[in-house]
């Protein structure tokens, strides 16, 4: 169990070593034997987690999906109503990514441009599993009979669309505005989205 701990905290390390990497230097410039210097680990270590710098940066995004998806998983089982579940999932979704990636110098799109078809395809993916966190709040509205009754799943992908622009992707953070005011645009999405998904 103890290996199995270590090899964890290693993983994560890594993983941390690549986002101050990314930052800094940006992907083309990050070079295993940085990776492996920077946590203290033989090159071949770090082979033991990852196959390829290209496998180390998209699990840097995994793992940013990750903590996103657990955040929306613990919000949609609160026991606020599900309008505000659903407010502050939207919330979340954006501001966990900004917070994330705000010391970033590139977009996401540009600092992992060589990256993009694989980038795109695992986005996709990331796109359908928060999509069916959020029908599941949706259809706990629909059956009390607060939301209205059409297809959960497309709902919930209308409101993950009307939010990815502000999400870091294309622009940069700084690009994006302030904290603040990336809160603010999202809460007025969010508040347009919820009157016409509640049932007149």
């Amino acid at each position: 169990m103890k290996a199995a701990v270590q090899s964890i905290e290693v993983k994560e390390a890594i993983l941390d070593a690549t986002d101050r990497f990314l930052s800094n230097f940006g992907y083309k410039k990050m070079t295993i034997d940085d990776l492996a210097r920077e946590v203290g680990i033989g090159k071949g270590s770090i082979y033991l987690h990852f196959s390829s710098k290209e496998e180390i940066a998209l699990s840097h995004i995994d793992r940013i999906v990750e903590r996103v998806k657990e955040q929306l998983e613990a919000i949609a089982k609160s026991a606020v109503s599900d309008e505000e579940k659903l407010r502050q999932m939207l919330l979340a979704r954006v501001l966990l990514r900004f917070d994330s990636v705000q010391h970033y110098k590139q977009s996401l799109n540009d600092l992992l441009a060589g990256l993009r078809p694989k980038l795109l395809a695992r986005r996709k993916q990331y796109f359908a599993e928060e999509a069916e966190i959020f029908a599941k709040v949706i259809k706990e509205g629909q059956v009390k009979e607060e939301f209205q009754k059409e297809n959960a799943v497309k709902l919930a992908e209308i409101f993950l669309l009307a939010t990815n622009s502000l999400l870091p992707f294309s622009l940069t953070t700084q690009e994006l505005g302030e904290r603040r005011e990336i809160e603010e645009k999202t809460l007025r999405v969010a508040d347009l989205l919820l009157k016409g998904l509640k049932k007149v």
